[in-house]
């Protein structure tokens, strides 16, 4: 069943399954937002367990009906040249409707959702947010404005929620929506790579999880010594992967991490003291 709790700084957490919300809202009509929340919040896990099969297709073959699952797809569609299904953008996807469901209709000045690091924000003219993105120094934070499109934040690593191909420590990407920063960080995090190297553990996907939406393909299960060398070839390929889509305008940023070492694409990232990422904070 869904739980609610309206934790001790006021902010309201929402969980069920996987999916695992934290919200805020600022604005005269905050407490009709959550109530909005979570009355949205009742049925999510059930949409998206009704379409699961199909969203475990690649984004191409996949027609879904729900509004989540659709934007799913069309999220995931945006990169048609790779392999990746609509369960690259569940994440991302959740936040953006739950934010979409409560500030519909209500007097707020800026709200957020974050689905465990993946963030959809809200923003009236005039106001904004800080997002710090990575735990660790010189890692970076972003601050969402109501004149700039992008409004979703995801991150994605090989130790993360889902599985990857790559051996990034954590990619964040900066959007339009959660969903589409929710693809990109996936992909992105992928391309974060080194071929056939022997400190990388691999294993097939459905041998993890049987009814994994990756089949089995290989992805990675461990890390061990990597040289600078490798590290900066990792770090170029996934650079070459985010580059091109800000060149696409398939994201606004993305900041890649591994090791220590970072690397920028997109210009609204740049290096700071770093701080626990995904925690937005006011300023």
């Amino acid at each position: 069943m869904p739980q609610a709790a309206i934790l001790p700084d006021g902010r309201l957490h929402l969980h069920q399954g996987p999916i695992d919300l934290i919200i805020q809202a600022w604005g005269a009509d905050r407490a009709c937002a959550f109530v909005q929340a979570r009355a949205r919040f009742q049925t999510i896990l059930t949409e998206l367990v009704e379409e699961l099969d199909t969203l475990r297709q690649p984004a191409c073959d996949v027609l879904p009906t729900g509004r989540i699952a659709r934007n799913m797809a069309r999220a995931a569609a945006r990169h048609n040249d790779v392999f990746v299904t609509p369960m690259a953008a569940v994440a991302g996807a959740v936040a953006d409707e739950i934010c979409r469901a409560m500030c519909k209709g209500l007097a707020l000045d800026k709200a957020y959702v974050n689905n465990g690091g993946d963030i959809a924000v809200w923003l009236t003219a005039g106001q904004h947010l800080t997002a710090a993105i990575h735990d660790g120094a010189d890692a970076g934070r972003v601050a969402f404005t109501a004149d700039q499109p992008a409004q979703g934040l995801a991150t994605s690593g090989w130790q993360g929620r889902s599985h990857s191909f790559g051996i990034a420590d954590a990619v964040t990407v900066i959007a339009k929506t959660a969903a589409q920063a929710d693809v990109a960080a996936t992909l992105i995090a992928n391309a974060v790579n080194i071929a056939d190297h022997p400190a990388i553990t691999r294993q097939p996907a459905n041998e993890l999880l049987p009814d994994s939406d990756l089949g089995a393909r290989m992805v990675t299960t461990a890390v061990g010594p990597l040289t600078d060398t490798d590290i900066r070839a990792a770090l170029a390929a996934g650079h070459a992967c985010a580059h091109a889509m800000v060149q696409n305008e398939q994201i606004t940023a993305a900041a890649l991490f591994l090791r220590g070492q970072t690397c920028y694409a997109g210009d609204r990232l740049a290096p700071t003291t770093g701080d626990k990422y995904a925690r937005l904070q006011t300023a």
